[in-house]
């Protein structure tokens, strides 16, 4: 073993110090020492060679001075300490460094060995502040400890010693914490030694924050200010990385500039910020950006990445469109029309206009709405963008065709007069842009498909009012349509028979005649006496309608006439008056009480004709029936001896017949009551049978 590899700085006594000592105190080798006077401690003539140790292992750092010119003295000493046995070693081992989250309690190792033993060893801590001498902190003698008073750690540290280990304890580290810390170990002969560790503090930074330009940017310009990004209170400082699409962007001259600044907070925290300049182009209009931020922790490094932001990236168009936004499909007039005009480029400077058929109109928001358009609204739209900057135009068209239907016409117009038997014609037409389809309708029903309507023997059923519809089956809602009113010349004809029959029981008397033809047919009243009765005639869609009211006392014809160019035509009604009468009833007087009752027939309503005549009949069956069953009953009862006064059935065979006890029953179809008639003709009672 070599004396650099085991030995460690001792001091004695004054005037001298042991430099050297040998850590093979029981062996036959040597190593080289000196001892000096304390003076010559700190003379030029020292070389010092310091020892580093390897990071993260335990640091056994000694000093070894070279002194070429008392090597003979430094060799008898050697001797004389040899004989005498006053050999002691002394070794400190600790960690390069510890490494702490802030916040938390640190503990930094101090492992000693001395032939002295431990109880009259004295351990001391220290720490050095930046840039100052070192400051002692803990004092540990064998009779006494404490942490030195009015120093950053006073109330925070405390010294936990087991064996050969001293281990400071630091509690709720913080970042100003971070600093080189001294063990130093004394013995009772005045030796000792040290060792260093360094206590790293670590925090970790707040999430990164990052902001983009409001305002967009163009492509002529050089460099723009994209965004910025932020983050706070790390420790140690963090680092800071743009991305463009998950591509790392570093400073290219003229294209990317990346510049950062730091900031130390009063709790001696970094905070970082960084902007990101560059030179855009067409593509970002899409492109992505974020930060990447990476910070240290004990025995790591960690990554954090910031939200993604974008740029509005202004540039100028190369080409434009116009399309109908709406209607989709084919346009009709009457319709809402709708263009959109757009372009590829991005800028906000231009001017959007919209022209047709030497009409400029304005765009809001690229579009252009007309109402209501006619086929005078079609033809080519031609939008332009004009760039305010240099006046540069750039256009595109589009064609707009708008569908139209006109009003229907019909040949001969409004109406048509045929003679009866003649044919009957007429045409509907309605000019389109698309094809149509024409049907006709009388009445809401279908009579024909085509333009023309054709009827080969006009009759007077032909004649009415027709509807011509015409439509266009490609685009729904389409449609117009025109009347015709159609009249066939011909003699009157009144609906109903020649001759109608009219029985009433009423004084006043409502009818009506219907006549149809053309001309209209004038109709009159009159009766078989010779007199005209004033009637309300109204015109119909074929002929015409007539109605009169008049009283009668008797029986009367009256004749209807309707009448025009072409003829006549008469129909006969014969009302009949029925009289009311009230039937007269038989009344039977009995030998004991006279009992009048009187039988009514049911008075018939009035305006019964000859239709009427089977209801009256069964009117009269269902009254025999009910007589019937109220024969059937008295003659129950009588059985009973519920009548004639008799409490119980009784045995006629015992009773004396005389004439005066025969009954005869009678029965009457005016009546429904049963009489009971003694021989003589007279009524009796129920009570004298």
């Amino acid at each position: 073993m070599t004396c650099a590899e085991g030995l460690s700085l001792q001091r004695v006594s004054a005037p001298f110090c042991i430099i050297c000592l040998s850590t093979l105190r029981r062996h036959s080798s040597l190593s080289l020492c000196t001892v000096f006077q304390e003076d010559q401690f700190l003379s030029d003539s020292f070389h010092t060679h310091a020892h580093t140790p390897q990071r993260g292992h335990l640091q056994h750092r000694p000093i070894v001075m070279a002194l070429p010119d008392t090597a003979p003295l430094l060799a008898g000493l050697l001797l004389l300490f040899h004989a005498f046995g006053a050999w002691a070693i002394v070794v400190v081992n600790m960690e390069d460094k510890v490494e702490v989250m802030a916040g938390e309690t640190a503990q930094i190792t101090c492992m000693f060995t001395t032939d002295e033993g431990l109880g009259g060893t004295t351990i001391q801590w220290f720490y050095v502040p930046p840039n100052k001498e070192r400051q002692r902190i803990y004092n540990k003698e064998p009779m006494h400890e404490a942490a030195e008073q009015n120093t950053l750690f006073t109330h925070r540290i405390s010294l936990n010693v087991n064996g050969t280990a001293a281990v400071l304890v630091i509690r709720d580290v913080g970042v100003k914490d971070n600093l080189e810390f001294i063990c130093v170990i004394k013995t009772l002969t005045r030796e000792e030694a040290e060792g260093r560790t360094q206590l790293q503090v670590f925090k970790s930074p707040t999430f990164p924050t990052i902001e983009a330009v409001e305002t967009g940017i163009s492509v002529n310009e050089d460099q723009s200010k994209i965004g910025s990004c932020k983050v706070k209170n790390g420790y140690p400082k963090p680092n800071i990385t743009w991305y463009r699409n998950n591509m790392p962007l570093r400073n290219t001259q003229h294209e990317v500039d990346v510049s950062s600044s730091t900031t130390t907070e009063s709790s001696g925290l970094y905070s970082v910020q960084s902007e990101l300049t560059m030179k855009v182009k067409k593509e970002d209009k899409d492109a992505e950006f974020y930060c990447e931020v990476v910070y240290f922790v004990p025995g790591a490094t960690k990554m954090t990445e910031s939200q993604r932001i974008n740029i509005s990236v202004y540039y100028l168009p190369t080409e434009v469109n116009i399309w109908v936004e709406s209607p989709k499909g084919k346009i009709k007039e009457g319709d809402t029309l709708e263009l959109r005009c757009d372009n590829n480029g991005n800028n906000p400077s231009s001017i959007t206009t919209i022209k047709h058929q030497n009409s400029e109109y304005s765009v809001d928001n690229k579009t252009m709405v007309r109402t209501n358009v006619t086929r005078l609204d079609g033809g080519v739209y031609e939008c332009t963008f004009t760039e305010t900057d240099n006046f540069e135009e750039i256009s595109g068209s589009t064609k707009v065709s708008v569908n139209y239907l006109e009003s229907a016409v019909i040949t001969p117009k409004d109406s048509i007069a045929v003679m009866e038997g003649e044919e009957l014609k007429a045409s509907c037409n309605a000019l389109s842009s698309l094809q149509t389809s024409t049907t006709w309708f009388k009445n809401e029903k279908l009579v024909s498909k085509g333009n023309t309507l054709s009827v080969k023997s006009a009759t007077l059923e032909t004649a009415g009012m027709y509807k011509c519809v015409v439509t266009v089956p490609e685009m729904e809602g389409m449609k117009t349509s025109g009347i015709l009113q159609v009249n066939v010349k011909g003699s009157p004809q009144i609906l109903g028979p020649d001759v109608q029959e009219v029985e009433t029981y009423e004084t006043t008397v409502n009818l009506t005649c219907s006549a149809r033809g053309f001309p209209v047919p004038t109709i009159m009243w009159t009766t078989s006496d010779g007199k005209n009765l004033n009637a309300l005639q109204t015109e119909t869609e074929d002929g015409a309608q007539s109605v009169v009211t008049f009283k009668i006392t008797s029986n009367v014809k009256v004749f209807c006439n309707a009448s025009n160019d072409f003829g006549s035509k008469v129909v006969e009604f014969n009302i009949k008056a029925i009289v009311h009468t009230t039937p007269t009833t038989t009344t039977t007087t009995s030998t004991n009480t006279i009992t009048d009752d009187t039988v009514q027939t049911p008075t018939k309503s009035p305006n019964i004709k000859k239709e009427s005549k089977g209801f009256v009949i069964a009117i009269i069956i269902i009254a025999i029936f009910l007589l019937a069953i109220l024969g059937s009953v008295l003659y129950f009862l009588y059985k009973k001896g519920r009548i004639c006064g008799r409490s119980g059935k009784q045995d006629f065979s015992k009773r004396k017949s005389s004439k005066d006890n025969i009954v005869v029953e009678m029965k009457s179809d005016n009546t429904e009551e049963a009489i009971l008639l003694g021989v003589n003709g007279e009524k009796q009672q129920p009570n004298d049978q």
